[in-house]
């Protein structure tokens, strides 16, 4: 299956609501992270797996054969970072006082493999344990399969999470 990746025709801002929930740092680096690693795709398709998606991975209100305007998939972009992002500041009480990179590695993680299959992770685990740097060791150790077969893509994508994690582990705040 091939993918029509397109190249993002403008900026992509964090909506203020995203902000309010994550602060300006996190929301930005969030958005930009999972727009890089999703791609653009302004119509409906199936992913790897089957699942219909649009615009930045978002699986939500699809719509098999429809396209999307650039605002669209932004929106969409902005309300569906902002729906991973709350359950996982729910499940990891924690990350609000963590450095802005490691709560956007850990709302990238969890954009991709959904807020419950990163709640019952044990990078949620280690994290709710105080076990921060193994939290964000262990990002680049999961999830990096699709049907059984590892994808280069969730590879690099489970690396830089985890690069991040750790990188903001390293700078504080």
């Amino acid at each position: 299956m091939h993918i029509r990746y397109r190249k993002v025709p403008g900026k992509i801002v964090a909506s203020a609501a995203l902000v309010a929930l994550l602060g300006v740092g996190a929301a930005t680096l969030s958005v930009d992270m999972i727009a890089d690693f999703e791609g653009y795709v302004p119509e409906a398709y199936q992913d790897p797996v089957g699942i219909w998606t649009k615009c930045f991975g978002d699986t939500e209100d699809v719509v098999p054969g429809a396209r999307y305007t650039f605002d669209q998939c932004v929106d969409s972009l902005n309300a569906a970072v902002y729906a991973h992002a709350g359950p996982v500041l729910s499940c990891v009480p924690g990350l609000a006082e963590q450095p802005y990179k490691v709560r956007a590695a850990f709302v990238s993680m969890a954009y991709n493999i959904g807020p419950h299959g990163f709640c019952t992770s044990f990078v949620a685990r280690y994290a709710n344990a105080g076990e921060w740097e193994r939290a964000c060791k262990r990002m680049a150790e999961i999830y990096k399969t699709a049907k059984g077969k590892e994808l280069p893509g969730l590879v690099r994508r489970r690396q830089a999470e985890s690069a991040l994690c750790l990188q903001g582990l390293r700078e504080g705040r």
